[in-house]
Order: structure tokens, then C-alpha cells, then sequence
């Protein structure tokens, strides 16, 4: 097994390698940077991402929870399954794929929401050990400042080196979607000129 997981790494750096547009270009985009870190088996992930619309347009966005697999692709469902005592818990699944590796997840979060400001979570159960996430809106200018920091176990094997840049990619991938959803919604909600 260890010997497949070393043969599966080596080909999964030389694909990665292959592909510098995927791990280069997105990661350089100043309004979203990610920064993924491992350590000690916890991944650490940070989010800095400007919006082009006003937190509350992008609160709609962030917390719609039972719509989010139509805009996420990496989501295969998502669903409110409880509100109660000013929280929610949702339940979601889907996977993160980059090429021939995939991560299938299930995940259940309790959230507590700070209209507008802040949402904190954390997995109760499914595919990881831990986790914890804290997303906070701030307006900037004509737009809104999103920051996003979690710490996660997960239960699956990421592979040492290659398993970051796979998840930076995936989590890039995953905001620049929410960034398009949001503007998407304001286009619509704007009255015609």
C-alpha cells in the first residue's frame, strides 16, 4: 500500500508539474489569494477576496445554502437540515477532483450566522476529523472584502507536497465561482438602463 501511495504521489507531482497555469496564473489573481499550509496533519487555509458588490449582496450568496451545488461544482448536494437556537446545520457532498485525483466528502456543519458580518462553522460529521471555518464580510469602497480561515483534519490521506497546491487550486476555484454567482445575482437585481 505504502508503495502505490509513493508511485500515486510521484505521478500525481509530474502531472501537476505539467500543468503550471492551473497552480501559477489562478493563485496570482489579486483580488483572491489563498494561502494553504499543512501541519501536523492539519490543513490551514486563508482567503483574502474582493467582491464588486455590497456585503449584503454577497452575505445572499454565501449563506444560501440549499442553492449552493448549482453554482459550486465541486458540490454534488447541499441542503439546510435543521434551524434552531439562532443556528443551522447543513449537510453536504461532493468531491475535489484535479485530474485523475479526487477527494469524494460528506460533510454536516453547524453554522451560527452574524447577518451580514460573520459566519462560523464547524463539521459535526462526515469526511473530516475536525473542522472549523470562519468567513467575515467587511465593505471596501464600492464592494465588500471576504476573508475566510479554516483548520481541518481530514479522514483521507492528502499527499505530502502536491496535497496544498492541489487544495489551493480547488479552493481558488471554489471562490472565484461564489465572486461570479454574486455578480451574477447584483447583474440581475439592477435596474435596466
Amino acid at each position: 500500500m505504502l508503495r502505490f501511495r509513493h508511485r500515486m504521489a510521484m505521478l500525481a507531482t509530474l502531472f501537476i508539474l505539467s500543468q503550471p497555469a492551473a497552480f501559477g496564473e489562478a493563485a496570482r489573481d489579486q483580488d483572491l489569494t489563498v494561502d494553504v499550509k499543512k501541519n501536523d496533519g492539519m490543513l490551514v487555509v486563508d482567503v483574502d477576496m474582493f467582491v464588486g458588490a455590497s456585503p449584503s449582496e454577497a452575505w445572499a450568496v454565501l449563506t444560501d445554502y440549499d442553492h449552493m451545488a448549482q453554482f459550486l461544482p465541486n458540490l454534488r448536494s447541499s441542503k439546510v437540515i435543521e434551524k434552531a437556537n439562532g443556528k443551522i446545520k447543513i449537510d453536504q457532498s461532493g468531491a475535489v477532483s484535479y485530474g485523475f485525483l479526487s477527494m469524494p466528502f460528506e460533510v454536516v456543519r453547524e453554522i451560527e450566522l452574524r447577518p451580514e458580518t460573520e459566519i462560523l462553522s464547524h463539521a459535526i460529521s462526515g469526511s473530516l476529523k475536525k473542522e472549523s471555518a470562519s468567513t467575515r464580510l467587511q465593505a471596501e469602497g464600492s464592494g465588500a472584502r471576504i476573508f475566510y480561515h479554516s483548520e481541518s483534519v481530514p479522514n483521507v490521506w492528502v499527499p505530502p507536497g502536491i496535497g496544498p497546491a492541489f487544495i489551493k487550486d480547488e479552493v481558488h476555484a471554489q471562490f472565484e465561482n461564489m465572486r461570479s454567482e454574486i455578480m451574477k445575482r447584483k447583474r440581475l437585481e439592477e435596474p435596466p438602463q
